[in-house]
């Protein structure tokens, strides 16, 4: 391929609306197809408006929680107003609040790209069938809103069409008893008993916000535990906080159907029990959007999930092809997906380039309280693919956290047994996602658990426990074993 002019980008989420802004940057001439917005799932159905609706779901946990504790008094009148006057939330005033921000949003990221002089095209795009040319470049074909089909040539295109939510066949959604994640945004009133099915990361977010919200919520898990690919000690604290705050937690058991049945769902159980409930909401994963594109009629090769297979620079197996993000299944992160497509960028415009290393990803589960995770892992260390010393500090013993009323969570560290580098960080907590940030820096930086320790830290603060965690690790890494 000769030299990359012409950029066109598939699908406007983090993934694509990143690489367009370093694309342009580095002077290509860029095109973004998008079909429903800027900012794709994660602004639009996902990411933006579940923290959004999460954000609401804390302050009704931390009131409720913790008032009492700490002292304050509510004035909630005689015995007979207390009757009639319950903290509650309108559902309709916040789902409202949280499309219209993801909206702004949407609208912001749209007029940063085109700012930066990238054209932004509504359709949908998918790759030409003639291949590629002989000047190196492809063909891609949108297809428009007004019925006509537009044909771009691209020195280089970026895949980045995300994912939508997995539907079962006997338990299909209808937007009101019945929805997936995508569709909770357009109800009005807040579901009196809500069956979640799934317990990842999306199933527990969606459960602990909707608790907190008032909903009576039954979690059902296929799994042991909820959150099986978390850290097994941070899902074990979160798992015991959903039932001590009166979830109904199922563990190994299997939803096979969903059924409405007038104003009521019932969802049966591979072992025959039948769950009732007001509303279902399906939390059991994603498929890529890749159909139906020309993929691998181009010479792009998918996986058996329909996943795009790329390298760490987001190559695909076709040449001047590259993908980002959900599609690809690398790891379903927004920073991720904003990572792959810059890289993808630099790499085909002749720039530096470091390929994705996925073991400085920080992640966050948007729980009461957070679990963030990077680095090597627990199970890392168990199935010995990663040599390392940990030390777990339970939160209770924090000054900071003490004075918050904080009785759950931990920090946890992992370091090499000889040299004490930090490989690998858990926090479970409230704000978990701005705790693990210093973590995440040592894992990257290659610090050890001596420079982490000799840092400075604030006192009172819950980040105290990292370092008092490093200090203990100062010690024990010679050792090896774990606290």
């Amino acid at each position: 391929m000769g030299y990359v002019t012409r950029i066109v980008i598939i699908g406007g989420g983090p993934g694509g609306y990143e690489a367009a802004l370093v694309a342009s940057q580095l002077g290509a001439e860029v095109t973004v197809v998008d079909r429903d917005g800027l900012g794709g799932s994660a602004v639009l159905t996902d990411c933006v408006p579940s923290k959004t609706l999460i954000a609401t779901a804390e302050v009704m946990t931390t009131f409720d929680s913790s008032y009492e504790e700490l002292g304050i008094t509510v004035d909630q009148g005689t015995a007979e107003e207390r009757e009639s006057k319950v903290i509650g939330v309108d559902l309709g005033k916040v789902n409202r609040r949280v499309k219209r921000l993801a909206i702004a949003q949407s609208h912001d990221i749209t007029q940063s790209v085109t700012r930066a002089g990238v054209t932004v095209l509504r359709g949908r795009g998918r790759l030409g069938a003639g291949g590629q040319a002989v000047d190196g470049s492809r063909e891609v074909l949108v297809d428009t809103p007004d019925g006509s089909v537009q044909s771009l040539r691209a020195d280089a295109v970026l895949i980045a069409t995300g994912a939508h939510p997995r539907e079962l066949p006997d338990a299909q959604p209808d937007g009101e008893r019945i929805l997936t994640w995508t569709q909770v945004y357009d109800l009005e009133e807040l579901p009196r008993e809500l069956i979640v099915v799934g317990s990842g990361v999306t199933g527990a977010e969606f459960a602990g916000a909707y608790q907190a919200l008032g909903s009576k919520v039954t979690l059902v898990s296929s799994r042991d535990r909820v959150l099986p690919g978390e850290d097994p000690d941070a899902a074990e604290v979160l798992e015991d906080v959903f039932r001590r705050r009166g979830m109904n937690v199922m563990g190994r058991s299997r939803a096979e159907s969903a059924k409405r049945i007038g104003d009521r769902v019932e969802v049966t159980l591979a072992d025959g029990r039948v769950i009732e409930g007001t509303h279902c909401l399906m939390a059991v994963g994603s498929i890529p959007n890749t159909a139906e594109m020309g993929l691998e009629e181009a010479g792009v090769k998918l996986n058996d999930w329909g996943q795009i297979q790329v390298d760490r620079v987001s190559r695909t197996s076709a040449p001047g092809v590259y993908a980002a993000g959900d599609c690809t299944g690398v790891f379903m992160l927004a920073s991720v997906a904003a990572m792959q497509g810059r890289i993808a960028m630099y790499h085909a415009l002749g720039d530096a380039v470091q390929p994705l290393n996925l073991k400085t990803v920080a992640s966050n589960v948007f729980t009461d309280p957070e679990i963030a995770t990077v680095g090597y892992t627990a199970a890392d260390v168990e199935c010995g693919k990663m040599d390392a010393v940990v030390v777990k500090l339970p939160l209770r013993g924090n000054p900071r956290a003490k004075m918050q009323g904080i009785r759950d969570g931990f920090v946890k560290l992992f370091c090499r047994p000889g040299t004490g580098i930090v490989v690998g960080g858990v926090v479970v907590a409230p704000r978990a996602s701005e705790l693990i940030h210093p973590i995440a820096l040592a894992v990257d930086a290659n610090l050890t658990v001596e420079q982490v320790a000799s840092a400075f830290t604030v006192y009172p603060s819950v980040s105290g426990s990292t370092a008092e965690a490093a200090r203990q690790l100062h010690v024990r890494k010679r050792a090896g074993g774990e606290s």
